[in-house]
């Protein structure tokens, strides 16, 4: 059912205002990857290091998400584009308010990824898709959940790049090869595109 008979309020300040105000620029961050691509500790250690910078930064993770605003949905084909649909959402918001908000879903469908990102397109929020790229063979012998071992037995259904298919990034911001760069390394790379596009300050 479709919600009618709503109104959006606006608040006291515009964007820019408040932009201005914070000092700072809201953004999302968009990792996207196979299970242990390195998505997640690439977006912990982000967040991390910008936190340090005092530059308000929160991320939202796929497995914690479905503890609770998505614990309603499954694994399967319309239950991960309303994953997605609704994390692009939020995270928009949390944009919007100058937060940068660091998101690390598998998100494995080219069009749930573009319609996340005319979301916030259409919103004037920039949206910065970054893949954490690392060949099967990688990922399977790193299986630091046992998730890909259970997926091939047959255990798990409908698992990415097992028995699902993923959708590599054609033109991503940010092309990280997990198995060839350190995190170190991998987050130095994005901190200088944040900085070269002028989102964070300067050193």
């Amino acid at each position: 059912m479709v919600a009618t008979n709503i109104t959006w309020h606006h608040g006291a300040f515009t964007r820019d205002e408040r932009q201005k105000e914070l000092n700072q620029k809201g953004l999302t961050i968009w990792f996207t990857g196979l299970s242990a691509s390195g998505k997640s500790t690439l977006a912990s250690a982000l967040e991390q290091h910008l936190v340090s910078l005092k530059i308000a930064a929160y991320r939202l993770d796929g497995d914690n998400i479905r503890f609770g605003l998505n614990k309603d949905l499954g694994f399967g084909p319309d239950a991960r584009t309303e994953n997605i649909r609704r994390i692009a959402e939020v995270s928009k918001l949390f944009a919007d308010s100058t937060q940068i908000a660091i998101t690390a879903f598998i998100s494995p469908y080219i069009s749930d990824r573009d319609a996340a990102r005319k979301l916030h397109e259409e919103a004037n929020i920039p949206f910065i898709e970054i893949f954490a790229d690392a060949p099967l063979s990688i990922v399977e012998e790193r299986d630091p959940k046992g998730l890909y071992k259970k997926a091939k037995a047959g255990e798990i259904k409908e698992f990415t790049g097992i028995s699902a298919p993923y959708e590599a990034p054609v033109n991503p911001e940010i092309h990280i090869h997990t198995d060839k760069v350190s995190i170190e390394e991998g987050v130095q790379i994005i901190l200088d595109y944040l900085r070269a596009k002028e989102f964070i300050p300067q050193l």
